[in-house]
C-alpha cells in the first residue's frame, strides 16, 4: 500500500503524471490547457482541470495548486491523496470538485515562484486598465534586493539597506514592502506585472466554462513558505465586512486569519487569483481562502526568492552556483521528507472537509 508521501512528487512532469493517473482512476472528466512554453527538460506545461459531479451541480469545491510555481508540488500532492483517499467518490448528489492542476505550470516545472514572464501570478489579478498601486517601500529596497552581483561586498551593502528600512518600519513593515506586489521592476521581485498573463486569461476561461451555473463556490488554493513548519495557515483575503468574509468565518471559524485585519502572517497583496472567481462567476457566492504551509524562517525564504530571481536574471543554471540555488529555492517551498508531506495532507484533509461541510450546510 503506498504511503502519503508517495503521492507527492519530484518534478513537474512526475506530478503532472500522477494526477492524471489519479483522475483517470477515480472516474474525473478531464482537460489539459497548454502553456506556451517549455520546462527545463523541454517539455510541454499543461494547466490540468479535474471535474466531478453532474455538469449542473449547484456547489462547486475548487482546489488550486501552482499559483506560485514551486508550490505547487505541496497542492499536487494534497490532491493526489485526496483523489486516492477516495474522496471524490463521497461528494455529495448537489456538489461537485474541480482541481486545478498546474495554475502555473512554468514555475512549477523550472522551480520558481513566478511565471514564464516574471510575474508573479498572485498579484496580476488586478484592473490593467487602471493606474497600478505604488508601493514606494519596494522602490526604495529595490537595488539591495536585486544586486548586480551575488558577492560578498554586495550582499553585505544589500544586508546593511535593508536592516535600516526593517529598523524603521518594522519586520512587518519591511515584509510588506517586499511581498505585497509591485509595478515598477519587471526583473524585481514579486512584479505583477504590466499586462494579464496566460494564467490570468486561461483561469479566468476555466472559471467562466466551469463555473458559470454554480450558485455556490469554495475554493482552496494552496501555498507555501510561511508559518510554523507544516502548519496550513487558513487565509481569507477578502474584506471584512464582505459577504465573502463573512461566509468564509462561518465555514472555517475563528482559526481563519485576514490579510486586511493583520491576523495572518502574510502581508495585504493586491491582485490575488481568488479575485477573478466572483468576476467571472458574478452570479455565484464565493467562500475563497489560501491554505499557506509554514516550511522555513520568512528570512530564509526570501533569501530563497532573491537568489533564484537573480539566477534567472544574471547567473547560469548549469552552474554550480546555479544548481544550489535552485536546491536552496525547492527545500524552502517544498521541505524534503515525508513528515512534512504527511502534515500537508492531514491538514489538507481537515480544511477540504471544513470546505464541504460549509457548501453542504449553504
Amino acid at each position: 500500500m503506498r504511503s502519503v508521501a508517495d503521492h507527492f512528487s519530484q518534478s513537474y512532469a512526475e506530478a503532472r503524471e500522477k494526477f492524471c493517473a489519479a483522475v483517470a482512476a477515480t472516474g474525473g472528466g478531464l482537460r489539459s490547457l497548454r502553456n506556451p512554453t517549455l520546462g527545463p527538460d523541454g517539455g510541454r506545461l499543461f494547466m490540468d482541470v479535474a471535474r466531478y459531479g453532474v455538469d449542473d451541480a449547484p456547489k462547486m469545491l475548487v482546489l488550486m495548486a501552482a499559483t506560485h510555481g514551486v508550490e505547487g508540488y505541496c497542492g499536487s500532492g494534497a490532491m493526489i491523496n485526496w483523489l486516492r483517499a477516495g474522496r471524490a467518490a463521497t461528494l455529495p448528489a448537489d456538489t461537485g470538485a474541480l482541481l486545478i492542476h498546474g495554475v502555473n505550470p512554468h514555475g512549477f516545472a523550472w522551480i520558481r515562484r513566478v511565471n514564464e514572464d516574471n510575474v508573479d501570478i498572485n498579484r496580476n489579478f488586478v484592473d490593467h486598465a487602471k493606474p497600478y498601486p505604488v508601493n514606494a517601500g519596494y522602490i526604495e529596497l529595490a537595488d539591495a534586493l536585486k544586486p548586480a552581483s551575488y558577492d560578498e561586498a554586495s550582499l553585505a551593502e544589500s544586508k546593511r539597506v535593508m536592516d535600516a528600512f526593517a529598523q524603521q518600519h518594522g519586520a512587518f513593515g519591511f515584509q510588506s514592502a517586499v511581498s505585497a506586489g509591485q509595478y515598477t521592476h519587471p526583473q524585481g521581485l514579486f512584479f505583477g506585472g504590466n499586462k494579464p498573463t496566460w494564467t490570468n486569461h486561461t483561469i479566468r476561461r476555466v472559471i467562466r466554462e466551469e463555473l458559470g451555473q454554480t450558485q455556490i463556490i469554495g475554493c482552496i488554493d494552496f501555498h507555501t513558505g510561511l508559518g510554523p513548519f507544516g502548519h496550513g495557515e487558513m487565509i481569507n483575503v477578502s474584506p471584512p465586512g464582505s459577504a465573502a468574509f463573512a461566509l468564509a468565518k462561518k465555514w472555517y471559524g475563528q482559526e481563519m486569519t485576514s490579510t486586511e485585519d493583520g491576523s495572518s502572517t502574510s502581508a495585504i497583496v493586491t491582485g490575488a487569483v481568488l479575485d477573478a472567481f466572483p468576476q467571472e462567476a458574478p452570479y455565484a457566492a464565493f467562500c475563497g481562502i489560501a491554505l499557506e504551509y509554514g516550511t522555513y524562517p520568512v528570512d530564509e525564504v526570501l533569501e530563497a526568492v532573491r537568489r533564484d530571481n537573480w539566477l534567472h536574471i544574471h547567473g547560469d543554471l548549469n552552474s554550480a552556483q546555479g544548481r544550489a540555488f535552485k536546491a536552496y529555492m525547492r527545500e524552502r517551498f517544498y521541505p524534503a521528507g515525508a513528515r512534512w508531506a504527511e502534515m500537508v495532507w492531514a491538514r489538507a484533509d481537515e480544511v477540504i472537509g471544513m470546505a464541504l461541510r460549509g457548501l453542504a450546510q449553504s
